[in-house]
């Protein structure tokens, strides 16, 4: 039996169907990377590129990055703080959501849009002490209306720029790329 499919395998139609199941599945893995790295649906078109090039800082609507695992994301309190005083507020379309919210007094139920799996464990404290940026990691929010990954964010990727950045400090770099720095 198995030597009659091991050698249906080595004629024509058996390694067609070998270089089918490859694709299959090579395909399956491409569009299972390509799917989790989409930018989710979020409950209120929100518009990173406006409240910046307003003044907004990141760490307002997200100060749990400096505390945390979380960056947060902004509760209703925090959106109507603001937008309570701003007349547009009640004749906009888009603010309309929001208004609907405040009325209904139901939280805002964002989507996070970068996350990272649960076995590692990562702090934006350390990456903000060290002058890294938000647009460093996150992309330039002047420029995007939603936010989405402007990157693939796994290992391979968090490795090179800390290869990158120490390089030149053997220390350093031997402890942030050791896999208990981020894996424990």
């Amino acid at each position: 039996m198995i030597r009659n499919f091991f050698g249906w395998l080595l004629q024509p139609m058996g390694r067609i169907a070998v270089l089918i199941a490859v694709l299959s599945l090579f395909s399956l893995v491409a569009f299972g990377i390509y799917y989790t790295q989409q930018a989710p649906e979020q409950p209120i078109q929100f518009t990173h590129k406006l409240h910046v090039n307003l003044g907004v800082q990141c760490l307002y609507c997200h100060p749990g990055a400096l505390r945390g695992p979380s960056p947060g994301l902004p509760t209703l309190t925090k959106c109507w703080g603001c937008h309570q005083q701003i007349a547009k507020t009640n004749t906009s379309p888009k603010l309309a959501v929001l208004k609907d919210y405040v009325l209904n007094n139901k939280e805002i139920a964002w989507v996070p849009v970068s996350q990272v799996p649960d076995f590692v464990h990562f702090i934006h404290r350390p990456h903000i002490a060290a002058g890294l940026n938000c647009e460093t990691c996150h992309g330039d929010m002047t420029q995007v209306e939603i936010a989405k990954n402007p990157q693939v964010m796994n290992m391979g990727w968090c490795l090179n720029c800390h290869r990158t950045r120490f390089a030149n400090d053997p220390e350093r770099l031997t402890k942030l790329t050791d896999c208990g720095t981020c894996h424990y």
